[in-house]
């Protein structure tokens, strides 16, 4: 029981310092290790990796765009969710139309801010919420099975998505852990429900 928690622990934790492009590089490897907890297939965890890497290659070919916005894409189950900032409407459709082209992305969740990219500060605090929420999901004890590695967790600018296959009963409890978290300002649902 304590080396499936450590286990667990040490899961999110390499998650948490894995940010950004890092993830990119070091995602092929850690994908076995997040395999067995997962409920996607093991095809699914790689094609969520691919559309990641498609996704941030379109943006950085895109000089004008990548330039002007701060942009993070986060894919789980072929939902592509793209969060950030850019400076108006016109390279927000952009941003969405880029994604709309990858291949295999099912369904796109646009929630780009029209604003200034954020600062390192904002960012770092993000990082801060998004290891608490996580962490907060590891004393989840009343649901038989629970495991906080199917959450995926992502903050921007405060607001924390909450992406995974996952139950009713998961996903609420998942939900009011991150609501409980300081720091977090709103909590968008984008789960799929297994029930």
């Amino acid at each position: 029981m304590h080396l499936k928690r450590f286990a667990s622990l040490l899961l999110i934790g390499s998650a948490t310092l894995l940010g950004g492009c890092a993830e990119m590089v070091v995602g092929g490897a850690a994908t076995g290790v997040a395999v067995v907890h997962d409920r996607r297939t093991t095809g699914t965890v790689v094609e969520d990796q691919s559309i990641e890497l498609k996704a941030l290659r379109a943006l950085l070919a895109d000089k004008s765009l990548s330039s002007q916005s701060h942009v993070n894409f986060t894919s789980y189950n072929m939902m592509l969710l793209i969060t950030g900032e850019t400076p108006n409407e016109s390279m927000r459709g952009r941003l969405d139309q880029l994604a709309r082209k990858i291949p295999k992305v099912r369904r796109v969740h646009n929630e780009v801010a029209i604003a200034a990219p954020s600062s390192l500060m904002t960012r770092s605090s993000d990082a801060l919420i998004t290891t608490r929420v996580k962490a907060g999901m590891l004393q989840v004890k009343h649901i038989d099975g629970f495991d906080p590695t199917r959450v995926k967790v992502v903050t921007e600018n405060g607001t924390v998505f909450l992406m995974g296959l996952v139950s009713r009963r998961e996903a609420d409890a998942g939900t009011e852990v991150a609501r409980r978290t300081g720091g977090v300002q709103r909590v968008v649902k984008l789960f799929e429900y297994l029930d």
